[in-house]
C-alpha cells in the first residue's frame, strides 16, 4: 500500500514544487491517489524527508523544505496523540517501509487503486509514489502486466476481492498473493511483454494527447463496445481519443496469450477459469510446501537464493458452486429474493453471502447479507461461530 502521509501539508502544487532549491528536490516526489489513477489526473508533489533523522539536520541542512513542513505540519503535529509523530513530525504518518523496499533498485514498478470499477494495472518511473488506497507492485517486467491486466485475473480479483459499496476492491491478500501466476516460456514471455508495453504505451499515449481522458471513461466506452452497444455522444468523442478499437485489440491478444501461458483455451467462462485458478492455486501450494517456490522476482524475494523448508500443506481455497452449477437469475421482488436465498442454503447447507451470490446473474454478497439475516431473524438460518449461515 502506498504513503499514508497523515496531512495535506505535505503535497504541493507544480508552482510551489518549482521554488524548490536544487539540493533539496530529491525530498520532492510525483504522487498519485487512487482516484488520479483512474480519473482525471492533476500533477501533485509530495514532500518525502523520511530519510532525515533529526529536526536540527533538517533545519541545517534542508531549510526550504523545513520551512514549508514547519508552517504546514507542525502545527497539527504538536496536537497529535501520537508521541512518535510528535516527535517526528517531519515524516509521513505511515512511511511504509515494504512499500519502499520493493521500489529499490527498479527503474520502474506497478501501480494500481485498491478500490475501482476496473482492475487497472499501469507502470510508473521511480520518481513516482502513490497515496494510501492505491497499490506498489514491485515488478517491472512488462509480461507481469500482461497478465495482471489480462481477463483471468481479472476474473479471479472479481471473485476473491470485497466491494466498497457497489465498486470491487482489490484485496492484495485475497486477489494478489494468492494468485498463481503462469509459467510461460521464453517465447510467451516475448509476446506477453510486448503486449504489456503497447498497452501501457498506448494508454498514456492518449491521455497525454487528451488530458481530459480518463482510464475509467476509456474503460466504460470498451465495455460498451465488447457488449455490442451504440458509440454515440460523449462516448463516441472518448472512443476517439482513446482509440478504443486499438485498445480492445490489445485486451483479446492479450487474453489470448495468457490462455495460452497457462495451457488453457482462450474461450473459457467465467466459473471455468475461476474453478482452474483454483485448482493452480492448489498445486502451487502443494508445491511450496515441499519447498518448491516460483518467486516472481527472486533479487527481492530470496536475496540469498536459500533453499525453502518443507512445510505443511495449505487448507483449500473455498469458491462456492462447482463450475457445473448453472447460475440462476436475481429475482427482482424482495419476497422472491428472500426464497431463492433461503433455497440456496438449503442446497448448500452451510454457506457466506459470496458463496450464495455466486449462484445467481449479476448479483453481489452485499445484496444476499441482509436477506441471510432476515431469515436468521425468522428462525430459518443461524449464523455459525465461522461467521457462514447454515439452515
Amino acid at each position: 500500500m502506498g504513503f499514508a502521509t497523515g496531512g495535506r501539508g505535505f503535497m504541493l502544487t507544480s508552482s510551489e514544487a518549482k521554488t524548490c532549491p536544487e539540493h533539496e528536490r530529491k525530498h520532492l516526489r510525483t504522487i498519485l491517489s487512487a482516484h488520479e489513477l483512474t480519473k482525471l489526473r492533476k500533477r501533485r508533489y509530495v514532500i518525502d524527508a523520511w530519510e532525515v533523522e533529526s529536526e536540527d539536520e533538517l533545519r541545517n541542512d534542508f531549510p526550504w523544505t523545513y520551512q514549508r513542513l514547519r508552517d504546514r505540519v507542525f502545527p497539527k503535529r504538536k496536537e497529535n496523540n501520537d508521541p512518535k509523530l510528535r516527535r517526528e513530525w517531519w515524516r509521513f504518518r505511515r512511511s511504509n517501509r515494504e512499500y519502499r523496499a520493493l521500489k529499490r533498485g527498479l527503474d520502474r514498478f506497478i501501480v494500481a487503486p485498491e478500490t475501482s470499477k476496473y482492475r487497472l494495472f499501469e507502470f510508473a518511473d521511480r520518481q513516482t509514489d502513490v497515496e494510501h488506497g492505491a497499490y506498489g507492485i514491485g515488478l517491472s517486467d512488462g509480461w507481469f502486466l500482461s497478465v495482471l491486466s489480462g481477463r483471468l485475473h481479472d476474473v479471479w480479483a472479481l471473485a476473491q476481492g470485497g466491494d466498497l459499496g457497489a465498486t470491487p476492491r482489490y484485496n492484495k491478500t485475497r486477489c494478489f498473493d494468492p494468485f498463481p501466476f503462469p509459467d510461460p516460456t521464453e517465447d510467451q514471455k516475448t509476446r506477453l511483454r510486448s503486449l504489456g508495453e503497447q498497452l501501457d504505451a498506448h494508454r498514456k499515449a492518449q491521455q497525454a494527447a487528451h488530458p481530459k481522458l480518463t482510464l475509467t471513461g476509456m474503460y466504460n466506452v470498451l465495455e460498451k463496445l465488447r457488449a455490442g452497444q451504440r458509440i454515440e455522444g460523449k462516448d463516441r468523442e472518448i472512443y476517439d481519443q482513446g482509440l478504443i478499437g486499438i485498445l480492445r485489440d490489445l485486451h483479446d491478444q492479450i487474453d489470448a496469450e495468457v490462455a495460452a501461458a497457462y495451457g488453457w483455451p482462450a474461450n473459457l467462462t467465467d466459473d471455468e477459469i475461476l474453478h482452474r485458478l483454483v485448482d493452480l492455486n492448489r498445486t502451487r501450494a502443494a508445491e511450496e510446501a515441499r519447498g518448491l517456490v516460483r518467486w516472481l522476482r527472486p533479487d527481492y524475494q530470496n536475496p540469498q537464493g536459500r533453499a525453502v523448508a518443507a512445510k505443511g500443506e495449505q487448507g483449500a481455497l473455498d469458491i462456492g458452486p462447482t463450475e457445473t452449477t448453472a447460475k440462476t437469475p436475481w429475482p427482482k421482488t424482495m419476497p422472491d429474493q428472500i426464497a431463492a436465498v433461503r433455497a440456496a442454503l438449503h442446497d448448500l447447507g452451510e454457506a457466506t453471502p459470496d458463496q450464495i451470490a455466486r449462484r445467481f446473474h449479476r448479483v453481489q454478497s452485499r445484496s444476499v447479507q441482509p436477506l441471510l439475516e432476515i431469515l436468521t431473524a425468522l428462525s430459518q438460518a443461524r449464523l455459525t461461530d465461522s461467521g457462514s449461515f447454515a439452515n
